[in-house]
């Protein structure tokens, strides 16, 4: 039954759409913190950050489903519900971020920015951290190091100025000296996940987003994937670092599966965009995406998860480092909340080929993890956030035996 899936997937799909583990899963099924596959057997999921509030949770369903039996429609029509949900996301976030717009996914969100940021300062110049990803878009795959510089990839082009991660943040504020008034803005994940789960050094946002700002750019910060409480310690990754940027980019966890990404920006930004061209995404803020992004952010806020998060990220962060005690292998531990990283390390060298075969080895365990980082040496460990204390415990056990 595998064996005709994999082949009619080359056969019909994209054969660069790549596949997880060496034994491709069949999944069938998600409860909150599990998946089933097709045998019936259950799945430890630790990797799945885009289902937030947990697979198939019960309130995010029904909301789709009750709206999905009334109205589905496109935003020129008057609708409370994409007010109440407007107004209860931008509650969320500093009082200068109040304007929303809905569209489909992270990658689109992060496109409506740079539109927005180019609106509002008339110039075009990017800064961008190495390693970073932003997006599929053909302009996002340019501001994407992850991608423009990785296999297939034809570089940045030359609007495009790449900074280098973890930084003090003095190589930023030197390309925003160089490129001067052509500045357009600043974009960064809060924590880089696809660079290895990287937690910035304190203060590098706040001199970065200065000098930017003094340049006459904009700050863009994206959250598609520490947005939400996933960090523990804030609702957002941005305020771990005590700064408000110019426009917000939400997208994965928002819709909890659903296709669904935001950009929450000023009124002086939102102004500028409004330059006579009309914005409209014929699926974007429709009624159903609005009734089950609001679902998932009550959810949120209901059943306290952030503070959830905060709590099992410590166990699995203090598991994880008595781990690291015991093997050499295990270099650096990072994180926060439930987006951790474990860099593996073997003679000094990122241990690549060790990253692969403890994932495999986890999933045959039962337990999902996946690698990030430029040499896929980093466990990732982004579960939805339900994840239990047991299964913190299980986790660590099994990468223990794994070990």
């Amino acid at each position: 039954m595998k064996k005709d899936l994999v082949r009619d997937r080359q056969r019909l799909l994209g054969r660069n759409l790549s596949v997880a583990y060496e034994k491709p899963l069949n999944i069938v099924r998600g409860s909150m913190q599990y998946l089933f596959d097709d045998e019936g057997r259950q799945y430890l999921d630790a990797y799945n950050n885009v289902a937030h509030v947990g697979h198939c949770h019960p309130k995010v369903v029904a909301a789709g489903q009750r709206q999905m039996e009334l109205l589905n429609t496109n935003t020129r029509y008057l609708s409370e519900l994409i007010l109440d949900y407007g107004d209860k996301l931008t509650a969320t976030l500093p009082e200068s971020l109040g304007v929303c717009y809905f569209v489909n996914s992270g990658s689109e969100a992060n496109e409506l920015a740079v539109r927005l940021a180019r609106a509002h300062t008339k110039a075009r110049e990017m800064i961008v951290l190495d390693h970073a990803y932003h997006g599929n878009t053909t302009t996002l795959i340019d501001l994407s190091p992850y991608k423009h510089n990785g296999p297939g990839g034809e570089g940045a082009p030359s609007w495009v100025h790449t900074v280098p991660l973890p930084a003090s943040g003095l190589d930023a504020t030197e390309v925003v000296a160089r490129i001067g008034p052509n500045l357009c803005g600043f974009i960064a994940e809060s924590l880089p996940s696809v660079a290895g789960q990287i937690v910035l050094p304190q203060g590098y946002l706040g001199r970065v987003y200065e000098a930017v700002r003094s340049a006459g750019g904009v700050c863009i910060a994206d959250e598609v994937q520490t947005g939400y409480g996933r960090i523990g310690t804030h609702f957002y990754g941005f305020e771990m670092y005590d700064v408000v940027p110019d426009i917000v980019v939400l997208g994965k966890p928002i819709g909890n599966g659903h296709p669904i990404g935001a950009v929450i920006t000023t009124r002086a930004i939102a102004d500028s965009f409004d330059n006579g061209m009309e914005f409209f995404s014929t699926f974007g803020g429709n009624n159903v995406s609005c009734a089950i992004g609001l679902a998932v952010l009550e959810v949120v806020q209901e059943e306290n998860l952030q503070q959830h998060a905060l709590s099992i990220g410590e166990r699995l962060l203090e598991g994880l480092r008595t781990l690291q005690r015991r093997h050499a292998l295990m270099g650096d531990v990072r994180g926060s909340g439930l987006f951790l990283g474990v860099e593996l390390v073997r003679d000094g060298e990122p241990a690549t080929l060790d990253a692969a075969q403890i994932v495999n080895r986890m999933r045959e365990h039962g337990v999902l993890i996946g690698t990030d980082g430029p040499h896929h040496n980093v466990l990732k460990i982004r579960p939805p956030m339900p994840f239990s204390a047991s299964n913190a415990d299980e986790l660590l056990s099994t990468l223990g035996n794994v070990l």
